[in-house]
């Protein structure tokens, strides 16, 4: 179990490290939207605020954390929020569309490293 949960703990890492740089560095084009959409709108809403970019910083902290095995319990406190928000914005805002695929993919991973740890995070709840 611990060989899976420093692989999955890589893996979400990687994946919360690469698409922060993505967004941070300017490595991608900035996805369009149907206009007048309530994704155009949250996207027009919180782009120009710094709001992403504060974001993005978080993902990368967060990345960085989980994919140490030594401070993957940190990561995913870190982790854990913007995870419950991507999840969100894909059923609220997006009205499902693009929530199959690397969200739910990334909220499966995180709940499987949670579990793994679980008797950790038992002393929050208590």
């Amino acid at each position: 179990m611990k060989i899976a949960a420093n692989i999955a703990g890589g893996l979400l890492g990687l994946l919360f490290i690469a698409f922060s740089l993505m967004v941070l560095l300017h490595m991608a084009p900035n996805p369009s939207f149907p206009p007048d959409s309530p994704v155009d709108h949250f996207m027009k809403a919180f782009g120009p605020t710094g709001y992403i970019t504060f974001v993005k910083i978080f993902e990368l902290i967060g990345g960085i954390l989980v994919a140490i095995p030594k401070t993957r319990n940190l990561g995913l406190l870190v982790l854990g929020p913007i995870i419950l928000n991507i999840l969100a914005f894909h059923v609220f805002v997006a009205k499902g569309e693009g929530l199959v695929g690397i969200p739910l993919f990334v909220a499966a991973v995180a709940l499987f490293l949670l579990w793994t740890e679980r008797k950790a995070f038992a002393a929050l709840v208590h």
